[in-house]
């Protein structure tokens, strides 16, 4: 299972002050030279933490992979087709919220989707779908024409007891091999912590996890190298 981090909070904390630090660009590359297989970030169109001087820069100096998450807005798909990324990420984004709420609906928005997949590609950019573990949401983003899911781990990560967790992994294990099935590349993400990552892994159909918020949190204490080490050993099985 590879691991990718979003820098996301990084820029969040910069912004709070309006000031240059701390910068998002330094956290990538100090998350890289720890050992992470991608950096992923969100250009929001209010870019409220990630800005477009942010993405740019990623583009040039990330060497691993770099994940942009992105609405389907027409702007920020047409900086995505200059910056060309490694992978685009489309999900659903609402101005009010404070994070990603759940999964994009596919099967509503099915022809705008697979407008903005098809333009994606058109610019040598694979595209994966933020989708929740739903068979019908599930093969629309195949039908779509995605390269790869991205499963909403956020019901698992939120839930109180035992017995919830079981039945969220399940829907997630069920949605993985279905994602493997129509020839996705299966990544998850969403709430997914130092605890709630261990039974994930064992879910092999997932290829690779995006973590960003319990890293840079646990950064705040031991470092952002050590947090990131700790994560590649728990996501790794090390």
């Amino acid at each position: 299972m590879r691991l990718c981090v979003n820098i996301d909070h990084v820029a969040t904390l910069r912004q709070a002050r309006g000031e240059f630090e701390p910068d998002p660009i330094t956290a990538a590359l100090i998350c890289e030279l720890a050992g992470v297989d991608g950096i992923v970030c969100h250009l929001r169109e209010d870019r409220r933490h990630i800005n477009d001087r942010d993405v740019y820069l990623l583009r040039e100096l990330v060497k691993t992979k770099l994940d942009l998450e992105m609405s389907m807005d027409p702007q920020i798909v047409s900086i995505a087709c200059k910056v060309k990324p490694d992978l685009a990420t489309l999900v659903p984004e609402r101005r009010q919220e404070l994070t990603t709420e759940g999964g994009l609906d596919v099967v509503k928005y099915f022809e705008r989707v697979k407008e903005v997949v098809e333009e994606l590609h058109s610019n040598k950019i694979e595209v994966s779908l933020f989708v929740d573990p739903v068979e019908e949401q599930i093969e629309a983003a195949a039908e779509a024409g995605a390269d790869l899911i991205e499963i909403h781990t956020g019901f698992y990560a939120n839930t109180i007891s035992e017995e919830e967790a079981k039945e969220e992994l399940e829907k997630i294990r069920y949605a993985a091999k279905l994602g493997k099935r129509l020839n996705l590349g299966v990544n998850a993400g969403h709430g997914l912590n130092y605890l709630n990552i261990i039974p994930l892994r064992e879910i092999r159909e997932i290829d690779e996890v995006s973590i960003g918020h319990s890293i840079i949190a646990k950064a705040v204490f031991v470092g952002l190298e050590n947090a990131v080490k700790e994560m590649i050993r728990l996501v790794k099985g090390v």
